[in-house]
């Protein structure tokens, strides 16, 4: 099981924090919600969907999560402006974790210095600030580039959901603990 933490604060957009929030949780992995505050009640921006944050940026470390997704909205645009939020996703980044934002998400990759040199999608009206970046901008449902994971729009949650929870099991196996386990015999049937 993994533990992935998505970050979002208000006017997110509903469906991209729902939907692969429970493709990751029907896989059995934990999900975290971190904003800028914990215990902040968050509204999307469609009215669909409420979240209470689990945790606040500043309080929690890359150390404690196996990716992190990053759902589009207006809420990127708020989140990149947080030191700690910044931070979070950059030493995520750094540490080859899955990074995934899907529509407006990756202004937050933007802003964490993790698509210079990658091949990445998003909402149409970012692809200027991606190139702007150093990314190469493609139109495509879902685009993997190493750790960095991205999609364009609601349509494409079930493609950005599946590519997420396969770096997150390829992640998994290549932890050492989940190495040991895969090596060791199985146990004798009684």
């Amino acid at each position: 099981m993994a533990r992935i933490a998505f970050i979002a604060d208000d006017q997110f957009e509903d469906s991209e924090l729902r939907i692969p929030w429970d493709r990751a949780r029907e896989a059995g992995h934990e999900t975290v919600l971190v904003g800028l505050e914990k215990g902040k009640q968050i509204q999307g921006k469609r009215r669909q969907e409420t979240f209470t944050t689990d945790a606040a940026a500043r309080d929690v470390s890359a150390d404690e999560f196996d990716a992190i997704v990053v759902p589009g909205g207006y809420s990127p645009d708020r989140l990149r402006t947080d030191l700690d939020m910044v931070r979070l996703v950059r030493t995520m980044f750094v540490a080859g974790k899955p990074v995934a934002a899907v529509c407006h998400g990756p202004w937050m990759l933007v802003e964490a210095d993790a698509i210079d040199g990658k091949t990445v999608t998003s909402w149409p009206s970012l692809k200027t600030d991606l190139i702007n970046a150093g990314a190469r901008w493609v139109d495509r449902e879902v685009v993997e580039d190493e750790n960095v994971i991205t999609s364009r729009k609601p349509g494409d949650l079930e493609a950005f959901s599946r590519a997420l929870l396969e770096h997150v099991a390829r992640a998994a196996t290549s932890r050492p603990e989940e190495r040991a386990r895969a090596a060791e015999p199985p146990a004798p049937e009684p």
